[in-house]
């Protein structure tokens, strides 16, 4: 079959690839810059053709509980939404990876605090890496720096989300949710019958379906030792997952004597750093986490025996900058460079400030 390729949006192709991939409901709320998802998904009519569940919740906090009963049932189910949108869902969020229910989570970030502005930011690192809600968790995080990432990641979030019965997240920037570019569009999936459900996700709730005793699916543990056990099986998980889920690309490191860290929009545009810099003598590299968790930490410790200088690029105040000095531990000089509020770096911003970081060495 030839590949299907259309010109779209970064959000309209999640829109596309959640139903082409089989998902079985979203539940979502409009916030500017990922709207498109929500509108794209109810332009496309999907439950007349796939039987998937397309509902406009009545607030943040709503769809992602609804996600959490989907999630409980086996089903497919994600949400999206923008930075403050995402603060108003975390503690749905830390129940779902409390009860260890699959989900797929959407952040096409703005700038903040508050409720900001409806420009592009990369300062929601911290809420998503970090946790963001209570307690102890981790969310499997991918960071899309191109329209196909965004339509991949959909499908790559699922896989994962089900391998480790853990909620995934797309952290994209609103650059990439509002840019388009030409995407190829997955094939179409069939979602999966209740009985493959059955038989895929053994804990999940089913009723009384075939007989079976219904599964009680909960983040709460009142006994305290219990709930240790619960956090220590947790942390082996999360374990399990950085050994064997860490995603990166290199772009020009082989030879580098400083090395660019960034994701997302950041990343495209620090490729075109690396090009001018080359041209300059420069001899600069760029490394681009796929995984923002799991972190690509040891290949980042591995550069460090190899440059002089790393500069960590970011929209925000310097959030990603934290876990690449962890990453180092102090064997090479690490810097960050980021703009605020919605404005978006240029390729001679950043590659003056990776001159600043020369001459200081």
């Amino acid at each position: 079959m030839a590949e299907e390729i259309k010109l779209m949006k970064g959000n309209e192709a999640i829109a596309h690839a959640a139903i082409r991939y089989g998902v079985d409901g979203y539940f979502g709320y409009p916030i500017t810059p990922q709207s498109e998802i929500l509108e794209t998904l109810m332009a496309e009519m999907p439950w007349e053709t796939t039987g998937m569940i397309v509902l406009q919740a009545e607030s943040e906090v709503a769809a992602i509980n609804m996600v959490y009963g989907g999630a409980g049932t086996g089903k497919r189910v994600m949400t999206s939404s923008s930075s403050p949108g995402v603060s108003l869902k975390q503690e749905g969020i830390s129940y779902l990876a409390g009860a260890e229910l699959p989900c797929l989570i959407v952040n096409v970030m703005r700038g903040g605090p508050g409720l900001g502005t409806i420009q592009p930011s990369q300062a929601d690192y911290f809420q998503t890496v970090k946790g963001g809600g209570h307690g102890d968790y981790r969310l499997i995080t991918l960071a899309p720096s191109s329209v196909q990432e965004m339509a991949d990641f959909v499908g790559l979030g699922f896989e994962l989300a089900f391998k480790y019965n853990n909620p995934a997240i797309i952290l994209a920037d609103g650059i990439i949710g509002q840019m388009m570019e030409k995407v190829v569009l997955p094939p179409f999936h069939t979602r999966r019958t209740e009985e493959k459900i059955i038989a895929e996700c053994p804990w999940a709730t089913q009723g009384k379906t075939a007989g079976r005793k219904p599964n009680i699916i909960t983040s709460l543990e009142l006994d305290p030792a219990k709930m240790e056990e619960n956090n220590i099986r947790f942390q082996a998980k999360y374990r399990k997952i950085e050994e064997n889920e860490i995603r990166y690309e290199e772009f020009q490191c082989e030879d580098a004597e400083y090395l660019l860290i960034a994701f997302g929009s950041s990343a495209r545009i620090c490729q075109k750093v690396v090009e001018i810099a080359r041209m300059e003598g420069i001899k600069l590299g760029l490394l681009r986490p796929v995984t923002l968790w799991p972190f690509p930490k040891k290949v980042i410790a591995y550069y460090a025996d190899k440059v002089k200088g790393m500069l960590s690029v970011e929209l925000n105040a310097g959030q990603m900058v934290e876990d690449v000095r962890l990453a180092v531990n102090g064997k090479v000089k690490v810097e960050h460079f980021g703009r605020l509020g919605g404005i978006v770096f240029t390729p001679d911003e950043v590659l003056n400030a990776l001159k600043e970081l020369i001459i200081e060495d």
